[in-house]
């Protein structure tokens, strides 16, 4: 599903206009985003939990050259469903 269509089920759905559901799908896109850079967790119960993990420097080889490089400390976005997810999505 691209955005455009997740936009269209959201305004399908709560019979909204097109415009309304992608105002309130980018407010959303961008209360995550905003709330996961200041390191807060976001937990909707029922659907999941986004969560920023740290990532430890590595080293790590390149399959081309065998040489080896040393991978940057990151932070990267996770995301763990809840139970009413995976269980929707399994039946």
């Amino acid at each position: 599903m691209t955005k455009a269509e997740l936009i269209a089920a959201i305004a399908d759905e709560g019979d909204y206009s097109k415009k309304d559901a992608e105002k309130a799908l980018t407010a959303v896109i961008k209360a995550i985003t905003d709330s996961l850079k200041n390191g807060e967790k976001i937990s909707l119960v029922g659907f999941g939990t986004f969560a920023v993990k740290e990532r430890a420097e590595k080293t790590a080889i390149n399959p081309r050259t065998k040489e080896t490089i040393k991978v940057p400390a990151k932070k990267a976005p996770t995301f763990k469903a809840g139970k009413a997810l995976k269980d929707a999505v399994s039946k």
